[in-house]
């Protein structure tokens, strides 16, 4: 008999954050196909019902007010999401009684313990990112210090920890101080069908360059572990010995002013555009109109945006760092570069845009390399984990909760 599960996610489909929202739905949608009855416990909004079923996902909301910006008042909002979540997923385990709690990131880590220790039930955690990784170690100062010590409790708390790639496995149980052996690489998926761009490709690229100008795009929430200003000054080397490129960044964060600064003194304003936060009918015909996509990540725990290029058929130029080196695992599909060298990216952007014999090979062969994360396997890969969890914890009995950290 297939687990039931409760999912826990701080964000999900309409109410959208970030990636985690798409990772959560997309998982929990193919394990609803594989007969996993999956139950998700998520934020609502005003006009979304409290209770629904969502291509065979039980989707239950709580209705939570608007999260604050600033980080103080964040952590307190979160502390009080959690303790939302507690109280509706007990009701929910009277109604269903669930044989797995499966959070994702520290966001709902508290609740996680909490249903899962109440239930008797192994609870499953899949780390996304770290507080550590994001901060390049600079952890030793608040809000930092907090956010690392609940996501070095979590880890250590959980049955089992899934990270995305095998980079990620390492990074975690370093960091964590846990065995690898209680961590499990399941990689993030990709659906090519939900890669479906706009009508007129060819006006919207009108709108960014000319015919015979290259473009260069750049996507992802703009703060400094994603590398962008490395890009930007990439970018002038480039211009001087190829001339007619322009460059397009799709994304906003709290990076984008100094970004944006630092375009105008490389002498790039007139060169390229600032697009801000877009939707994902955009994004996927964004990835149809460029020449070429970089990833010039400094910390990368998987990699999506270099999938998804390539699932569209843009060729790709990455950092040779953490994820994306099993995203772009070899020159055939994609080209890697020295992470946090601009002369190395420049070289590399060069070396693709002057070659449209090596683009086209990029694009063939990034075709069939992405059928590897397939989301059918992704949720039999998962399926197998809960199973193994499942009968190796039995009736367990109530869970003594653990110590949060403060």
């Amino acid at each position: 008999m297939a687990p039931r599960v409760l999912m826990l996610s701080w964000e999900y489909p309409p109410l959208i954050e970030g990636g985690l929202a798409r990772h959560v739905s997309k998982l929990s949608e193919q394990l609803a196909a594989a007969e996993v009855e999956v139950h998700v416990l998520t934020r609502g909004a005003a006009g979304m019902p409290d209770e629904a079923e969502v291509e065979g996902v039980h989707v239950h909301r709580l209705r939570e007010g608007r999260h604050p910006d600033d980080l103080e008042a964040f952590l307190t909002w979160v502390r009080g999401m959690n303790s939302d979540m507690i109280a509706a997923g007990f009701e929910l385990a009277e109604r269903h009684g669930f044989d797995l709690v499966h959070g994702h990131d520290w966001l709902v880590a508290v609740a996680g313990d909490r249903l899962a220790g109440r239930m008797g039930v192994p609870l499953v955690t899949t780390i996304h990112a770290t507080e550590y990784g994001r901060h390049q170690g600079w952890v030793d100062k608040h809000p930092q210090s907090y956010i690392h010590g609940i996501e070095h409790w979590m880890a250590n708390r959980a049955d089992r920890v899934i990270t995305c790639s095998h980079y990620m496995r390492g990074h975690v149980a370093d960091v964590y101080g846990i065995d690898e052996a209680r961590v499990t690489v399941i990689p993030n998926g990709i659906d090519p069908d939900d890669l479906q761009p706009v009508d007129d490709l060819v006006a919207l690229r009108a709108r960014f360059a000319a015919p015979d100008e290259r473009l260069v795009l750049l996507v992802g929430r703009l703060v400094y572990e994603k590398g962008f200003h490395l890009a930007l000054d990439a970018l002038p080397r480039l211009a001087r010995r190829l001339p007619g490129v322009r460059f397009l960044v799709a994304g906003s964060g709290t990076a984008e002013a100094d970004l944006k600064a630092q375009a105008r003194r490389r002498g790039l304003a007139d060169r390229g555009t600032f697009l801000g936060w877009i939707g994902d009918d955009v994004l996927h015909s964004l990835y149809r109109i460029a020449d070429l996509c970089v990833v010039p990540s400094i910390y990368e725990p998987f990699g999506l945006v270099a999938l998804e290029a390539m699932a569209s058929g843009c060729p790709c130029i990455v950092a040779d760092v953490g994820g994306l080196r099993e995203v772009v695992p070899n020159p055939d599909v994609g080209l890697r570069f020295t992470a946090r060298d601009p002369r190395s990216l420049a070289e590399a952007m060069e070396r693709v845009l002057a070659d449209d014999a090596l683009r086209d090979g990029l694009v063939a062969e990034a075709a069939e390399h992405v059928m590897r994360f397939d989301w059918t396997d992704i949720a039999r890969q998962t399926t197998a984990l809960y199973r193994d969890l499942c009968a190796a914890s039995g009736k367990r009995g109530q869970t003594p909760f653990s110590p949060i950290p403060t």
